[in-house]
Formats: structure tokens, C-alpha cells, sequence
């Protein structure tokens, strides 16, 4: 069974490469999921896109803002992903939601379903989506979700990216549509490191396959001399708050005190969540050097293959990989969803958020 896959915000292809990974035979039948065609606008994602996923049909990743997408001319698909904005939904930015500028976006996946009325979807955004406007909003995403086209069995669930052999304290909610006439039922599937003592140390992802000094992608920031300073002083696993600083190196900022500012790794522990967000001090440390994580690092810890080459300067290409879901999660979820449409049984557990 083949599914053909579209994809709306597709980013740098962490969800397609996922999906990509997923195929399996069971009972003498293949179960695959090929790209189709994915839109995004931004011009180096795209690029991006298209040098790791489709190199030989650059025409079906579409640069543009999907407020002008021809939606009637989209080739014909089965299955559909997208992880829709999460600015307004997100912890680090103003949380406004459903009323945002970039909340009402999630409406153009609904026109995606109505259209092509997909055998499932895979929609993906940041946990804090679920308390925005005081839970309001992602009420009416979900009733939006459970009624388009033909109509969904939803499964939603807070993924956490450490429970599932990831490197990285990233949660995210995945909600999972399958269309109500197949009768099928998804399951979410169960942490494969579901204990903290099994969880996955950033140390061993990037030191016991040490990355190639001349890897792509892998420059090092010109840090300045007050902040290799700075470091100096934090300790790994603390941040510019925790630390103990001399008066001269500590920051002066009023109200919201971010835990990411300045944190470096710790070495025995998963990553904090890698952002896409941000200005200094919020791009990740290393444990032992005093300097940013290189992009090659960040891609790492995202579960991206070295191989994987993101284009763009080098700004671009961090905020690319802050972005992108993991391709590991996105492999995991989605096995589950073909073993669903398998009939195959695998470990699964409860839906942490109640339809």
C-alpha cells in the first residue's frame, strides 16, 4: 500500500524524511509513504527541501505563502502532514493563539482535507497550543480537524522527544486523522525509552561518532570575547540566571527570565529543546567549549543524518533546523500509522489528550 503524501508548512523536511524511513513489508505487501508535493514560504527551506528529499522533481515543492496557493492545482494525494505555525501558540512568543497573525494558518490544512479528503493526516505543533486562549483555540482546531471532508477519528497526543530515543527535550502535540470510513483505529505508539535512566545523553550523539571537521553545515560562530567569557563561567546544565557570575558579565534584563539563555548542554542529560527562535544566548552551548553548538551539532540532536545538507547562510539554516520535527519522532509515528492500516499490532499506550 502507497501513500502519496502532501504537505503544507513542510519546512526543511523533517516530517518527509520520517515518513520516508517508515516503509515496511508485513505479510508479503510493502507500506510506504512517497512524497507528492510540499509548500512552504520560505525560499531556503524550500531549498533545502528539495536537495534532500526531491532532487529530481524540484517543480513539486512549491515557494510560495500558502495564503496564495492554488489549492486546484495541487496533484492528487492520500495522506497529508503539516506542522502549521506554532508563533502564536508557543511559550516563547506572545501565546495570542487562535487571534494571532499566524494562528488562523492551521485553516488552510482544513481546505487541504476538503479537498483531497486524505485516508489520514498527520498534524503537528507545539504543546503549548492546547492552553492557548484558555484552551479555546485548540477546541476549535480539533472540531475543525474532526469534521473536514469525509470526517476524522482523531488521536492526540504530547510527544516527548526524550521518551522515544531523542536526544532532546522537545514536546510537541501530533494529532493523528484517520478517515472515519475506514474504521480504523490508531493508537499512539508506546516510548521506546520510556525511563529517564534510559534516555539518551547528548554526549553520545555528538562525541561517539565524532562529526567530520569539514561537514556541511558545521561552521563554528564567531563568538565575542565577553560572551566566551560568560560561558567560562556557567557550569554545564546552568544557564546565565543559575550561574555564578561576576557583576560585569551578568545580564541586565527586566521581566521574563528564559531558562535557554546562555544554557549550556549537559553532557549526561538530553538536549534542551533546539529552537529556530531568538537572539543571542538562546542558541545552544556547548558543555565543554565555551561557544554556540555548530548547525551540524543542532541537526544532530534533531535526529538529521550528516549527509542531510541544509542550504541557506548560516542563520537561516539554524532557524531551519530549530524548526523542523525530529525525523526519528516523525519515523515512529509514522510506523504506527501504517501498521494501523497494516492490521499489524504494536506497543502502544493511552492518548494523553481526551477528544
Amino acid at each position: 500500500m502507497k501513500f502519496k503524501l502532501g504537505e503544507l508548512f513542510c519546512g526543511p523536511g523533517g516530517i518527509a524524511l520520517g515518513a520516508k524511513n517508515a516503509e515496511f513489508t508485513y505479510k508479503s505487501e510493502k507500506y510506504s509513504i512517497e512524497h507528492t508535493w510540499a509548500s512552504d514560504y520560505d525560499l531556503d527551506t524550500c531549498k533545502t527541501y528539495t536537495r534532500n528529499i526531491c532532487p529530481n522533481a524540484p517543480e513539486t515543492v512549491i515557494y510560495k505563502d500558502v495564503r496564495e496557493l492554488d489549492i486546484d492545482s495541487l496533484k492528487k494525494i492520500n495522506c497529508f502532514a503539516y506542522g502549521f505555525p506554532c508563533n502564536d501558540f508557543s511559550v516563547v512568543g506572545e501565546r495570542q493563539g487562535i487571534n494571532g497573525k499566524f494562528g488562523p494558518l492551521y485553516t488552510y490544512g482544513i481546505k487541504i482535507i476538503e479537498q483531497f479528503n486524505p485516508k489520514f493526516f498527520l498534524a503537528e505543533n507545539v504543546g503549548g497550543i492546547s492552553s492557548a486562549n484558555s484552551g479555546d483555540a485548540f477546541k476549535i482546531i480539533l472540531k475543525a480537524l474532526k469534521n473536514a471532508g469525509k470526517g476524522y477519528s482523531l488521536t492526540a497526543h504530547l510527544y516527548k522527544s526524550e521518551q522515544y530515543g531523542i536526544s532532546q527535550t522537545r514536546h510537541r502535540i501530533v494529532i493523528v486523522g484517520i478517515r472515519k470510513d475506514l474504521k480504523l483505529n490508531f493508537k499512539v505508539p508506546a516510548p521506546t525509552t520510556p525511563n529517564e535512566n534510559d534516555y539518551v545523553p547528548v554526549q553520545r550523539v555528538l562525541e561517539e561518532s565524532p562529526i567530520p571537521k569539514n561537514a556541511i553545515n558545521n561552521e563554528l560562530t564567531n563568538q565575542s570575547k565577553v560572551v566566551i567569557e560568560r560561558l567560562k563561567y556557567i557550569k554545564p546544565g546552568e544557564n546565565v540566571w543559575t550561574a555564578s557570575l561576576p557583576k560585569h558579565l551578568e545580564l541586565n534584563v527586566k521581566g521574563a527570565r528564559l531558562s535557554q539563555i546562555y544554557k549550556r548542554l549537559d553532557p549526561n542529560k538530553p538536549s534542551y529543546t533546539i529552537t529556530g527562535s531568538g537572539g543571542g544566548g538562546t542558541h545552544g552551548y556547548h558543555w565543554k567549549y565555551p561557544r554556540a553548538l555548530t548547525n551540524r551539532e543542532r541537526a544532530r540532536i534533531q535526529t538529521f543524518p550528516d549527509d542531510y545538507i541544509f542550504m541557506g547562510s548560516k542563520e537561516s539554516v539554524r532557524k531551519q533546523i530549530g524548526m523542523a520535527v525530529p525525523p526519528d519522532l516523525a519515523k515512529i509515528i509514522f510506523e504506527a500509522i501504517l501498521n494501523t492500516f497494516a492490521g499489524k499490532k504494536y506497543k502502544h499506550v493511552r492518548a494523553s489528550i481526551d477528544i
